[in-house]
């Protein structure tokens, strides 16, 4: 029986197959207008979860631990990496960043999907040890001097930090090609849009189905 339980459980499945869940990847430069796609994404499909590093910059006005990051010293980070519990994790601006692994194995068994917020470092990561449970998503801003406007415009860094970010912007577009999806952030509704479809599209793929291969035999029956 079809009920309101099972739809807001799989939201884009009518039939309620039990599948298996994926890591949505989503990637860009800073500036990019990733995190506003990030956010319209979460407001639209509130049963996505989204993955929490570790990391070990300071924390910031209005940061909570354990809900925007797990903050942690340097010596802990590198017990935890010497002891694989990441899945990834990277070097970004003199601060490490690293990704749980056990929360994200149980949420893709249970079925849940999971949304990521890294660079094209931590999406190689996750792809060379989890194949098809990761879908790559890379947004590229409309031009370069789009992107250091918006950086400007955000009034958050100085202009040597927003020329760190540029530089290290044109290494990460370099890097798009090892991406599922490629957007331009033109218009955000409409990269929005795309991301949405996306992911509708990607959580009804045969290999995440699991659930379907009964449904398969009884109609063989």
């Amino acid at each position: 029986m079809l009920t309101s339980e099972t739809l807001s459980e799989h939201p884009e499945d009518p039939h309620g197959f039990k599948r298996r869940g994926m890591m949505f990847v989503l990637s860009s430069p800073s500036g990019a207008g990733k995190s506003t796609i990030a956010g319209k994404l979460l407001h639209a499909n509130p049963e996505l979860q989204v993955s929490v590093s570790y990391t070990t910059r300071p924390i910031r006005p209005g940061e909570v631990d354990g809900v925007h990051y797990h903050f942690t010293d340097l010596e802990t980070f590198r017990q935890m990496v010497a002891n694989h519990e990441f899945l990834e994790w990277a070097h970004v601006f003199d601060h490490r960043y690293g990704t749980p692994k056990a929360q994200v194995w149980n949420a893709l068994e249970q079925g849940h999907d999971i949304l990521f917020d890294i660079d094209w470092q931590g999406a190689q990561q996750l792809h060379q040890l989890a194949g098809g449970d990761v879908v790559r998503v890379f947004i590229l801003p409309p031009s370069m001097p789009i992107l250091r406007d918006r950086l400007i415009g955000r009034r958050t860094d100085s202009m040597d930090v927003i020329d760190a970010r540029m530089a290290r912007a044109a290494n990460e577009v370099s890097h798009w090609d090892g991406y599922d999806y490629v957007l331009v952030n033109d218009d955000v509704e409409e990269c929005f849009e795309c991301v949405k479809t996306i992911l509708a599209a990607e959580r009804l793929k045969r290999s995440r189905q699991t659930g379907i291969i009964g449904f398969i035999r009884k109609l063989l029956r």
